[in-house]
């Protein structure tokens, strides 16, 4: 029987799985923000007043971090019921009650028009949020509704992998590729740069591109390229945030003018 293909159903499952809920949780807690996030968020998000709008926002880590910056016009979303309700159960712990949570999906706003109507002054997809969306059709779709709820000229701040960060990833890469070529591949993957994997969070999609493949995905979605670098040029990080999560490499574009 041929392996069933990793599904936005697949993801969301595994995040409301309770090792991740666990997880994401105790990080929301205990973690915070990066050094990197809040010197890129305080970089190219100055007015603490205008209305934001975080995807993927998990169990509240980044969305809690704002709110503590001062961050006082936010709203939130995550597929995964499970993540969104701590991410409530956080705020109201933290007193930071004016922030709207929404069970929603990146790749389609659409049913949550009333609350997305006013155009958003920026948007961040951190922690790699959208490279956990199987499909690069369905990764340019998030872009795409990112874009059409926020204003001319505002920011997106995301995070990706990368393929090519260091000569042991350019080297397993192009293992990787052989194996695509001779089809001894993870048949549940959807396409090249896929990993399917378990650890302490539990059974984990992920997207690992290379630049040029996000620098395409921005100019076909509307978005500008303005800034990216990897987290280590960004800031230092702590030991937790180090033993917590991966090198990754940040991306700030603008939003610009839908392309035809």
């Amino acid at each position: 029987m041929d392996a069933q293909k990793i599904t936005a159903a697949t993801v969301r499952a595994d995040f409301n799985d309770l090792p991740a809920v666990v997880h994401y949780t105790r990080a929301a807690h205990e973690l915070g923000l990066w050094s990197s996030e809040r010197a890129l968020i305080e970089r190219n998000f100055p007015d603490r007043s205008a209305p934001l709008l975080e995807a993927g926002c998990g169990a509240g880590r980044v969305t809690i971090g704002l709110w503590s910056l001062g961050y006082r016009n936010l709203t939130a979303f995550d597929f995964a019921q499970e993540l969104v309700d701590q991410a409530i159960s956080l705020a109201a712990e933290r007193g930071a009650e004016g922030i709207r949570f929404l069970h929603a999906d990146a790749t389609d706003l659409a049913p949550h028009a009333s609350v997305l109507a006013p155009p958003f002054a920026g948007a961040l997809f951190l922690f790699n949020g959208l490279m956990q969306i199987p499909g690069r059709e369905n990764r340019r779709a998030a872009l795409r509704e990112l874009h059409r709820v926020c204003r001319p000229g505002a920011q997106l701040l995301f995070t990706t992998h990368d393929r090519d960060s260091s000569p042991t990833e350019r080297v397993l890469w192009r293992l990787e590729a052989q194996r695509w070529t001779r089809g001894e591949q993870d048949q549940r993957l959807v396409e090249f740069g896929d990993r399917y994997f378990e650890d302490e969070a539990g059974r984990t999609f992920m997207h690992l591109p290379d630049r040029r493949e996000i620098l395409d995905d921005l100019a076909a979605t509307g978005w500008r390229h303005i800034f990216d670098a990897m987290r280590a040029a960004v800031a230092k990080e702590s030991r937790a945030v180090l033993d917590f999560s991966d090198e990754c490499r940040f991306w700030v574009a603008a939003r610009g003018i839908s392309p035809s």
